[in-house]
């Protein structure tokens, strides 16, 4: 029996990041990460924005590996924090990487700001590269920054470049509630609702989440998996789609 799913490698080592991607993307697509091919360190993000941090997480997979791949970069943007602690979410407390002591960091510095001051959103950035069997020619260079209708961003080894993004507005809690999910999940409330992101199931997160909602998008794209909603499409975007 022939197996007509398509293969991806999703770029992280985070496997709840794969179960929420598994769920989103439906049973059209084989998912592995690096370390089913052999990769067990870290997929380095190295610069200064979430967008090219899941840029470059992809392409390094794709360097190595050589197989469509597709990378995400999150980060929880804080209102009265200016922003913070965004791109560098994962690290807020400091190394090693420690989602509790980051909840905690965050809970300090928001210390005497009432609940509807304390605003806030989650921003998920995916980057995908493909191979295209029609070829590259014709697109704009990655290094060119920007968006080129519906056809992507050509990179100098024969892979295409499209980023998706998708949104999250929230407040943050008072206090942690619940016990799903991950890293900023217990003290996130999504806009309308009142409960954290960790008190929902996975289908309810994945309904209304920043990465669903990226995921949707990537998925439309591809042309399987759950079709885009118009919720979707009204709270993320797409460059090069």
């Amino acid at each position: 029996m022939t197996d007509n799913k398509k293969t991806l490698v999703f770029a992280t080592a985070n496997r709840n990041k794969l179960i929420e991607a598994a769920g989103v993307l439906g049973e059209g697509f084989n998912l592995e990460l690096p370390a089913d091919l052999g990769y067990a360190d870290d997929v380095p993000e190295t610069h200064f924005t979430i967008r090219e941090n899941a840029i470059e997480k992809a392409q390094f997979v794709w360097e190595m590996f050589g197989k469509d791949c597709f990378a995400d970069d999150t980060g929880l943007e804080v209102d009265a924090l200016d922003g913070a602690p965004g791109v560098y979410s994962a690290r807020y407390a400091g190394e090693p990487k420690d989602p509790v002591q980051n909840v905690k960091k965050l809970l300090r510095e928001l210390e005497g700001v009432p609940f509807a001051e304390r605003t806030a959103r989650f921003r998920c950035v995916i980057a995908l590269i493909e191979r295209d069997p029609e070829g590259c020619e014709g697109l704009p260079e990655e290094s060119e920054a920007r968006a080129d209708g519906d056809r992507g961003f050509a990179l100098p080894d024969g892979g295409i470049l499209r980023v998706f993004e998708g949104t999250c507005e929230g407040h943050i809690a008072l206090e942690p509630q619940g016990e799903l999910g991950f890293g900023y999940d217990p003290v996130f409330v999504p806009e309308g609702m009142e409960k954290t992101m960790a008190m929902l199931t996975l289908d309810e997160k994945n309904a209304i989440s920043h990465r669903g909602r990226a995921l949707d998008l990537l998925a439309a794209h591809l042309g399987l998996g759950k079709a885009e909603s118009s919720e979707s499409a009204e709270k993320g975007s797409v460059e090069g789609e």
